[in-house]
């Protein structure tokens, strides 16, 4: 619910609640279709280069709902403010992309993932990596601006 104020007041307290608002505030590289398939969502295409390294192309026609632009930018942005994080996920660290992992700006729309090592889950792990924009970051940042750390504040 929106008051007249702008502000989201929660009245559901289910605690999955925050699974609902996440995914109707954020949006993800790649998604599950209805048979469980991975198919791009942000992302246009993603292709595997070789064992240790995914390129993703992104769709150049996104906009967030504050009307900032969705570029390669803001997917380095998002793995940096995540990666900051021991467990950025409820769910684990298993969603956690390997330490040494790398992400490199191919052009505004087209990043670079080297891995450290082969990793067979990994798509299934950007399903888990949701995409914000710099107002999110810079103002809420799961807790970052009131509590200094995100670590655990989903």
């Amino acid at each position: 619910m929106i008051n007249s104020g702008g502000v989201l007041k929660v009245v559901d307290w289910s605690p999955l609640n925050w699974l609902y608002v996440l995914f109707n505030t954020m949006e993800e590289p790649v998604r599950a279709d209805q048979e469980g398939r991975i198919i791009p969502a942000l992302a246009e295409s993603f292709e595997w280069l070789d064992a240790n390294t995914l390129e993703m192309r992104l769709h150049s026609d996104v906009y967030y709902q504050n009307g900032e632009y969705f570029d390669a930018k803001v997917v380095l942005n998002n793995f940096e403010e995540v990666g900051k994080w021991a467990a950025p996920h409820p769910p684990g660290t298993w969603l956690n992309l390997f330490e040494g992992t790398v992400i490199e700006q191919i052009n505004p729309f087209t990043v670079r993932f080297h891995f450290p090592k082969p990793d067979g889950l990994v798509l299934g792990k950007f399903r888990a990596q949701h995409l914000a924009d710099e107002l999110f970051w810079r103002n809420l940042g799961f807790g970052y601006k009131k509590l200094g750390s995100g670590e655990g504040h989903w």
